[in-house]
């Protein structure tokens, strides 16, 4: 079983603008300070992206490289942002693992499309509610 991580889609403005960045990358990074220590494990699952609160979409990662300029590890990922069910999310710094039983599942294998996800607030409001 792969392992994921999590990380914050900083500097999106909405989950469309994210998804048009990486389609736009024929190979797009992410970067990180902290190189993973269990980076071989997750080589084959995704990064999951954080948007308002709420897990959007997962990214396939490929792989990591160094970038000599600044010393900072790119996250090789594939160019496509997956929709997955949205699922409330605190804000972190970097990135955190996430392991596979706690990965949301694509909107696709629930038989929905990917549509609108719901804002990060609502998700959280229903999460409290015990709704989601």
């Amino acid at each position: 079983m792969p392992l994921h991580m999590t990380k914050i889609a900083y500097g999106a403005e909405s989950v469309d603008s994210l998804r048009r960045w990486l389609e736009r990358n024929p190979t797009a990074f992410a970067t990180t300070r902290n190189l993973p220590r269990r980076r071989e494990e997750m080589t084959g699952g995704s990064l999951y992206w954080i948007f308002d609160h709420t897990l959007v979409g997962r990214s396939p990662i490929k792989g990591f490289t160094r970038r000599e300029e600044d010393g900072r590890w790119n996250i090789e990922l594939e160019p496509v942002l997956i929709p997955v069910e949205p699922r409330a999310r605190r804000a972190h710094q970097g990135w955190r693992y996430l392991a596979e039983e706690d990965a949301p599942p694509d909107l696709a294998d629930l038989g929905s499309d990917s549509g609108d996800v719901l804002p990060g607030h609502l998700v959280k409001e229903l999460a409290k509610l015990g709704l989601a």
